[in-house]
């Protein structure tokens, strides 16, 4: 789906739910998720739903967050999708910010907004075979850290670059294109890189995915990102 170009007033949402984050920087914190509608990419192994949404007024998102966070420990807002910069979300994050939430994003890298600066942004680099919307910057080539031309990742940003917070890198042993975390900018930036098992709904997959994932750690000081989520039981 392409960008979208309008005030903020109304946004496509998915779903808003308490629930403990699972992935990345912030995993075991309690958390309100606000799922956003559409991405403008299309990867074959997306375990989420985000096509089925509806309007909802930025009036009506906040009240919901604040009835859901009150007389609560909950102040770690996450912005997900989809691809949340698919929509002007500026307004919704500003709010948020003077709510006193910490703020979250989780994003491809392939849009940008200028968003306020207490956001923290978490990107997940997607592969080229992940279709964009033909207004996403998706050309760009850069090397892996073996010195390997990169061919395979979403060029990030440039605009985005200095803003994203940290990297989150799904990996497969089994799947060349995602065997391997590439060179996309954090060495210049200095910024921490997450590296996920893939869930490939396969029990023996998933198990050589994450004892891959483990070893990179080991190797390159990366951190390990678990779905925790998904071991819990939770949304």
């Amino acid at each position: 789906m392409k960008p979208e170009i309008h005030s903020g007033e109304n946004l496509d949402i998915q779903e808003i739910f308490p629930t403990l984050q699972g992935e990345g920087p912030y995993a075991g914190q309690p958390s309100i998720f606000i799922r956003l509608g559409g991405c403008n990419l299309a990867c074959d192994f997306c375990d989420t739903e985000f096509d089925s949404y509806k309007k909802i007024s930025l009036k009506k998102i906040l009240a919901e967050v604040k009835k859901l966070t009150k007389n609560s420990v909950k102040k770690l807002i996450v912005i997900t999708g989809g691809e949340p910069f698919r929509q002007p979300i500026e307004r919704l994050c500003a709010e948020l910010i003077k709510l006193n939430f910490l703020v979250q994003i989780e994003t491809n890298g392939t849009l940008f907004r200028e968003l306020p600066a207490e956001v923290k942004i978490i990107c997940s680099p997607k592969i080229s075979i992940c279709t964009p919307h033909r207004g996403a910057n998706a050309s760009a080539r850069s090397p892996l850290n073996r010195g390997e031309p990169n061919n395979k990742y979403h060029q990030i940003r440039p605009d985005l670059l200095p803003r994203i917070n940290a990297f989150k890198f799904i990996i497969s042993k089994s799947q060349k294109n995602y065997s391997d975390v590439a060179e996309v900018g954090q060495s210049k930036f200095q910024i921490p890189v997450y590296v996920q098992p893939m869930d490939e709904h396969d029990e023996a997959k998933n198990q050589a995915n994450l004892q891959y994932a483990v070893k990179l750690c080991e190797e390159r000081g990366y951190f390990l990102s678990l779905q925790i989520h998904k071991i819990l039981g939770i949304k």
